[in-house]
């Protein structure tokens, strides 16, 4: 039988051949290492470094060390369940988001130039962080969270202050709570020593009226500090650290009938995965709603000292671009968890624009020369509205 030669097949010459052999391999290698690179890179690209906080010292805080604040290790392979799953797609499209935002804002641009991994999809994966924006458009944005930024309203950022090269020095106590509730039976020492009650904490709040102190925002110590911006006659800062849900049910409803403001330093991690114990976004964008401060206290409250610039970088970023896309605004002060830090956190944050840093340090005066090493006044369970007003009239 004659077939016509057009039917024959095409014999390969032996160069195509071997071009075949390498292509099919450098495919499915590529495609391998993006799919694992895609896929486990946030979760376990930090495992070797997360571990649980150490036990205080003079300088932390003792809540690091109870039960419910021990930072679990991350999953080992394998073990991704559906939640994760749908976590780690969330994470991706943020990093998408945030990739188109940072190549197309013009808004602001930061001072340090750096390489800085894209920590919302991956800890390892650099992008240029030339500019950085103050909000999430509703083109960038998907667009149910576009609608809900539209609904809720919330303060104005202000912009980047420029210093005036001025040192300036003030006390302005700043008030360091973490739980508002009474501890349940059988609490530890070091739960029952951060409980401020309700009652207790009116009480404070009360006593700072009559004593002539005006709660002001972390904005406007910045802007004394940088420009010489005057403060009222008795400003007071109040600041919550960890973000527990009786923030929300017991401090933010008693503010808000002083007309009082305070900042609360959230834990985005704890947030995300739904915690009973801690705020919820909806909460959040609640609080920041009505006048009050959300700012980053880490993603996992884990110690930020010590740790090299990728962990640094995915702690600093990683809280700040979840608060900036559940609120549409960037927090740009953070509270050190459990007072752990050192000079490569401060560069670290630095460089993410942020713009203060708070420790667990006692005292109450601060310096433009020294603004991501905050001193605060930590208020116990057992401190008495007479102490607090005893602990504000100090000269330190």
């Amino acid at each position: 039988m004659n077939i016509p030669k057009h039917l024959y097949p095409r014999k390969e010459t032996k160069t195509i051949q071997h071009l075949r052999r390498l292509l099919w391999p450098l495919v499915a290698l590529v495609l391998a290492v993006l799919l694992t690179r895609g896929l486990t890179a946030p979760l376990f690209a930090q495992s070797a470094d997360v571990t649980p906080t150490a036990t205080p010292s003079a300088e932390s805080e003792p809540e690091a060390t109870a039960e419910n604040e021990t930072i679990s290790l991350l999953p080992p392979m394998g073990s991704i369940n559906a939640d994760q799953i749908k976590a780690l797609v969330r994470a991706r499209i943020l990093a998408l988001i945030r990739a188109r935002m940072m190549m197309s804002s013009t808004q602001q641009t930061v001072e340090h130039t750096l390489l800085l991994p894209m920590v919302m999809g991956s800890a390892a994966t650099p992008v240029a962080a030339d500019t950085v924006t103050n909000t999430v458009s509703a083109e960038d944005a998907p667009q149910a969270q576009a609608e809900a930024f539209s609904e809720a309203p919330a303060p104005a950022p202000i912009p980047q202050p420029t210093p005036d090269s001025v040192v300036r020095a003030v006390q302005v106590p700043i008030l360091m709570y973490h739980y508002l509730s009474t501890p349940p039976a059988g609490a530890d020492i070091y739960r029952r020593d951060l409980s401020v009650t309700p009652s207790l904490f009116a009480e404070h709040l009360d006593r700072l009226l009559a004593e002539g102190y005006t709660t002001i925002r972390l904005d406007d110590l910045l802007l004394n500090l940088t420009q010489g911006t005057p403060l009222p006659e008795k400003p007071v800062i109040i600041t919550f650290d960890d973000g527990y849900r009786d923030n929300y049910d017991n401090a933010f409803p008693l503010l808000k009938d002083r007309d009082m403001t305070a900042a609360f330093f959230i834990v985005t991690d704890f947030i995300d995965e739904e915690r009973p114990e801690y705020l919820s976004w909806d909460m959040v964008r609640e609080m920041y709603a009505g006048g009050m401060a959300i700012e980053s206290h880490g993603r996992n409250h884990a110690s930020l000292a010590a740790r090299d610039d990728d962990y640094l970088v995915w702690q600093a970023l990683g809280s700040m671009e979840t608060i900036e896309y559940e609120l549409g605004v960037r927090p740009r002060f953070v509270s050190y968890p459990a007072g752990d830090y050192d000079a490569n956190t401060i560069h670290i944050f630095q460089s993410a624009n942020y713009w203060m840093g708070l420790t667990t340090k006692q005292g109450a005066t601060h310096s433009s020369d020294d603004l991501f090493q905050l001193r605060r006044v930590r208020v116990r369970g057992t401190t008495t509205a007479d102490d607090l007003a005893g602990l504000l009239a100090l000269d330190w």
